[in-house]
C-alpha cells in the first residue's frame, strides 16, 4: 500500500490549458512545440536556405492556447506582430526516438492554428544570436480551432491551408508542400525530447506571412481538418 500523501500547495495550483474537441470533450495541452521553416516559400520569404535541412523546433508555453474564437489582445512591445497559419498535431501517446513508420500512432487529433509572431522582436533576437522565446512563447500566441480526432479525418497529408485577414487572402498553399511531413517531424523532435500525451505540434507556415493590427479578423482553413478565427482586440 502507498504511503504517499499528496502534496500541500502554498499557492493554489494552475488550471489545466484544454483544447475543445470538435463534437465535444476537451484535450488537455502539456507542451507546445513548433517547427521552423518547414514550407520552402516561407524558408525563402525570410531569408532562410529553402533545401531540405534537418528541422528545428521552438515552444510556446501551455497557457499561449486562445480557443473557442475569442479576442487575441494585440500584445506590448511590438509594432510588427504577424500570423503563421499551421496545421497543429496533436499527441495522444508518448515516446522517444520513434520511426517515421510509428509515428502516426501517437497522433490523437488534428486542429488548425496560428503562431502569432513579434517578427521584429525575432529578427532583433536573430541579429544579436539570442533566443526567440519572447517572439514567439508570448500570452495569446497560441490560437487554436477545435481539435478533430484522427481516427474520424485519419492523417491529412495534403490539402489547402489558407488564412484571410479581413477576408483577403494573406497565406495559400497545401499541406503536401512541407519539407518535412507529419510523421518526419514527430520523429525528429522524438530524438530531441521525450514526447508524452498532451503536447501539440505546430508544423510550420507556408509563405504570406504579414502583420495585424488591433481590428483585424484572422480566419485560418485546412481542408478537411477545421478552421480557427481569431480577432485581434
Amino acid at each position: 500500500m502507498s504511503t504517499e500523501t499528496a502534496p500541500s500547495f502554498v499557492i493554489p495550483p494552475p488550471s489545466q490549458v484544454s483544447v475543445p474537441v470538435a463534437g465535444g470533450g476537451a484535450f488537455p495541452v502539456r507542451r507546445i512545440f513548433c517547427v521552423g521553416r518547414n514550407y520552402a516559400d516561407h524558408a525563402r520569404e525570410m531569408g532562410g536556405d529553402p533545401t531540405r535541412e534537418p528541422p528545428f523546433f521552438f515552444t510556446k508555453p501551455a497557457d499561449a492556447v486562445v480557443t473557442g474564437g475569442a479576442d487575441m489582445p494585440y500584445p506590448p512591445a511590438t509594432a510588427d506582430l504577424q500570423h503563421e497559419i499551421e496545421l497543429v498535431v496533436a499527441l495522444g501517446a508518448g515516446g522517444a526516438a520513434v520511426t517515421p513508420e510509428a509515428a502516426p500512432g501517437l497522433v490523437w487529433g488534428y486542429a488548425a492554428g496560428i503562431d502569432m509572431t513579434r517578427r521584429d522582436l525575432q529578427a532583433e533576437a536573430r541579429q544579436q544570436g539570442r533566443p526567440w522565446d519572447m517572439a514567439k512563447g508570448f500570452d495569446h500566441s497560441a490560437p487554436v480551432g477545435d481539435l478533430v480526432p484522427a481516427a474520424r479525418i485519419g492523417h491529412p497529408a495534403r490539402g489547402l491551408i489558407e488564412l484571410r485577414v479581413n477576408g483577403a487572402v494573406r497565406q495559400g498553399s497545401d499541406l503536401a508542400h512541407m519539407t518535412w511531413s507529419v510523421p518526419e517531424t514527430i520523429a525528429a523532435l522524438s530524438r530531441l525530447v521525450r514526447l508524452a500525451p498532451g503536447d501539440l505540434i505546430f508544423t510550420g507556415t507556408p509563405a504570406g506571412v504579414g502583420p495585424v493590427r488591433p481590428g483585424d479578423l484572422l480566419e485560418g482553413r485546412i481542408e478537411g481538418v477545421g478552421d480557427v478565427r481569431v480577432r485581434i482586440a
